[in-house]
């Protein structure tokens, strides 16, 4: 059962991987074959991972290792997730990238680098040996980097794909270095090996004496750590992203949906390496906490749609970082996959976005509004939220990340209430808010809980002790997502505020990061372009 649940996940890398190995001259001869090849090998991987995961969820016998040398796969109930997820969003971007691309002079080397993007996402989740997953993670940035200059006569497009390949080789050092760390310290590079010497590790020493008797551990977690950051854009190398709008749409859903999450999945995997180094995650959940922060402000400011999206990602992927720094790995792996979800729909729904619009409700607006009706929500929200937690047993001694975030949902679900009591008729509206509010509330936690139990075996169990660093910085969360609320309740009567007016644009350009950043890669990396590169 182990070697046919393997072969069965391994197609799909492995034709995905060969479809996109002719030369790009050859492939833009054949678009038709590259296309019709491209199609049936992304159904093929999405087949073979579904059917391999559900005959790994039937069989239930624990994770399941195959070792060919540095070929070596590890199958898991993350695995099991990740998996179907990655080759549906792979499909689904494949198919829509058929039409999208039906006619231009670059179809066929297009779908040669998406498969060759899809296959190495693909190897780099069954990955059960570091230098596996090494090389998937180096070849799925170079890759992406292919598609990112897909158009090369566009100076935006080659400055802000050259941010990025920069900051991803800087985070492949990052990975290579901890690569190094750990065989000196464990002698092996299976995942298995690693993951259960951990364990022993954990329950034989504390922090402390951990940091004492293995000071390497520290800088091991610490490059892990910034291989995640650097991958994930996070703050303050996360100029690259809004930037990288200039390629093809099919390849902004992959890249948000599918690559941008690598980062996560790799703090993910290796969450019980990183359970031993308490103070990294701790730095973790801080860089996080500004990225989601910055993210989410730098979002409301937006005009264009795709760059909107950029840095609502940004902020999406600091709430991950956040949780993970907290210990709430499960929870992140359930952002992992409701993010990439709903990015793939948003970007390859984007050009119907005024239609969308204009077919949305929103609430009257009113001149006035009396705060106590902003309180009332909040109080409603912040009951519902704690009410429904405990039904599920999530309480802040065991599970704080998990209810971090629940707070924060709270702010949503206090919107919604505060805006459907803007309608008349009032009750009708307004019960219907609360009861959407109560719906998502409970499909939330629902979901956590599902999440909790699945990944039990896999993922180190969440620190029932908040430490006082943990405890500020979860306040602080909280309170300005406050902030980011009352500053979204009266975002229409303050644009006439001069310091509003200054902090807008502020936020608009990204506190001008990317400024700075654009005229260091012009000075060291000058632009050459070539009109015509991609014949």
């Amino acid at each position: 059962m182990d070697t046919l649940i393997v072969s069965l996940v391994m197609l799909g890398p492995g034709l995905l991987i060969l479809t996109g190995l002719p030369p790009s001259n050859w492939a833009d001869r054949h678009p038709r074959f590259m296309e019709k090849a491209s199609s049936v090998v992304a159904k093929t991987a999405l087949l073979g991972a579904v059917t391999g995961s559900l005959l790994y969820a039937a069989s239930s016998e624990g994770p399941i290792e195959l070792g060919w040398g540095p070929m070596d796969l590890h199958f898991d109930a993350l695995t099991a997730i990740m998996l179907p997820l990655v080759g549906l969003i792979g499909a689904v971007v494949v198919r829509y990238s058929r039409n999208y691309l039906r006619g231009d002079p670059g179809q066929g080397h297009f779908f040669k680098w998406m498969t060759l993007t899809l296959g190495a996402v693909l190897a780099l989740i069954v990955s059960g040996n570091l230098l596996l997953l090494a090389a998937a993670w180096i070849c799925t940035s170079l890759a992406l980097h292919q598609l990112l200059v897909f158009y090369p006569e566009r100076k935006g497009a080659q400055v802000a794909a050259r941010k990025k390949f920069l900051v991803s080789r800087a985070g492949d050092a990052c990975l290579l270095v901890a690569i190094i760390l750990i065989y000196d310290l464990f002698g092996t590079l299976r995942l298995s090996e690693i993951f259960t010497d951990s364990a022993i590790l954990a329950e034989m020493y504390s922090p402390g004496e951990l940091y004492l008797h293995f000071p390497q551990i520290s800088w091991m977690g610490g490059c892990l750590v910034a291989a995640a950051l650097l991958k994930s854009a996070q703050f303050p190398f996360h100029s690259w992203l809004p930037e990288v709008m200039e390629t093809p749409t099919p390849v902004s859903a992959m890249m948000h949906a599918g690559v941008i999450n690598a980062g996560g999945f790799l703090v993910v995997r290796m969450s019980p390496l990183l359970a031993l180094a308490p103070d990294v995650l701790s730095v973790l959940a801080l860089v996080g906490a500004v990225t989601a922060l910055f993210g989410s402000m730098a979002m409301l400011t937006q005009t264009s749609i795709k760059r909107s999206l950029a840095f609502s990602t940004i902020g999406q992927m600091g709430f991950m970082m956040l949780q993970c720094g907290l210990g709430a790995f499960s929870s992140a792996t359930l952002h992992i996959v409701a993010h990439a979800l709903y990015k793939a729909h948003a970007f390859l729904s984007s050009g119907s976005i005024v239609d969308m619009a204009r077919a949305a409700w929103t609430p009257p607006a009113q001149a006035a509004r009396h705060p106590a009706h902003l309180c009332l929500a909040l109080l409603a929200a912040a009951g519902m939220t704690y009410l429904v937690a405990g039904w599920f047993g999530f309480t802040l001694e065991s599970h704080h990340g998990i209810l971090v975030l629940g707070f924060i949902l709270m702010a949503a679900l206090t919107y919604l209430m505060w805006s459907s009591m803007q309608g008349s008729p009032g009750w009708a509206l307004l019960g219907r808010g609360v009861a959407l509010a109560f719906v998502a509330c409970v499909g939330y936690f629902a979901m956590q809980a599902a999440f909790v139990v699945t990944l039990d075996q896999v993922l180190p169990v969440e620190p029932s002790e908040i430490s006082p660093f943990e405890a500020v910085l979860m306040a602080s969360v909280v309170l300005l997502f406050m902030g980011v609320l009352l500053l979204q309740v009266r975002f229409p009567g303050v644009h006439g505020d001069r310091a509003w007016q200054a902090a807008y644009v502020h936020l608009y350009n990204g506190f001008y990061i990317s400024t700075l950043a654009n005229r260091c890669i012009r000075k060291l990396w000058p632009l050459t372009l070539d009109r015509q590169t991609k014949q």
